[in-house]
């Protein structure tokens, strides 16, 4: 369950296609750690800014923004905004906590003996994957800069994340699911 989420858009009015006479206000945001698409009830005196982490979590006394979470919504039914916000939402998450997607670089493993996990990032190859592998066994890598001053292919490791999430998001991998929630 997440217990921080991201504002990617805010509707103040609600949706527009909505069919209800009373529209009540909704968050679009994305959580922290599953990347869970959400649709959310504000409370009515809460100031609501785009780029806000907010608390979603069980504890009700802790919620100072939201009343509660409304479902869970697809990559389909964001707004236009919320698809333009949501690529530096993402890389803010990341900044947020870099050492948990620099331990994935550390940490993944093979999937099958054909294909390794590090192959699913978009931009990183066969070769670069191995020179990864190789790299990390010396000593594990420390941040993003270390990769990329360790891995000369890999030139920007934070946007092959992204990358990678965003189709995620999109479902354009059904199969494997590296950080979005299933």
């Amino acid at each position: 369950m997440e217990e921080y989420a991201y504002i990617i858009d805010y509707l103040p009015q609600g949706r527009a296609e909505d069919k209800n006479f009373r529209k009540s206000p909704l968050i679009l945001a994305i959580g922290e750690n599953e990347f869970k698409l959400l649709e959310i009830l504000p409370k009515p005196d809460a100031v609501i800014t785009v780029g806000d982490k907010i608390y979603i979590g069980k504890s009700p006394e802790k919620r100072d923004k939201i009343i509660s979470i409304k479902r869970r919504i697809t990559y389909k039914e964001l707004t236009s905004a919320a698809i333009s916000e949501l690529p530096y939402t993402i890389e803010n998450i990341i900044d947020d906590n870099p050492q948990r997607f620099v331990d994935f670089f550390n940490n993944s493993e093979a999937i099958n003996t054909r294909m390794h996990t590090l192959e699913l990032l978009p931009g990183l190859g066969n070769k670069s994957m191995w020179t990864v592998l190789e790299e990390r066994k010396k000593e594990p890598f420390k941040s993003f800069d270390d990769i990329t001053e360790r891995v000369k292919s890999v030139h920007n490791p934070k946007k092959m994340i992204v990358n990678r999430i965003m189709d995620e998001l999109q479902n354009r991998y059904e199969k494997y699911k590296l950080f979005v929630a299933k």
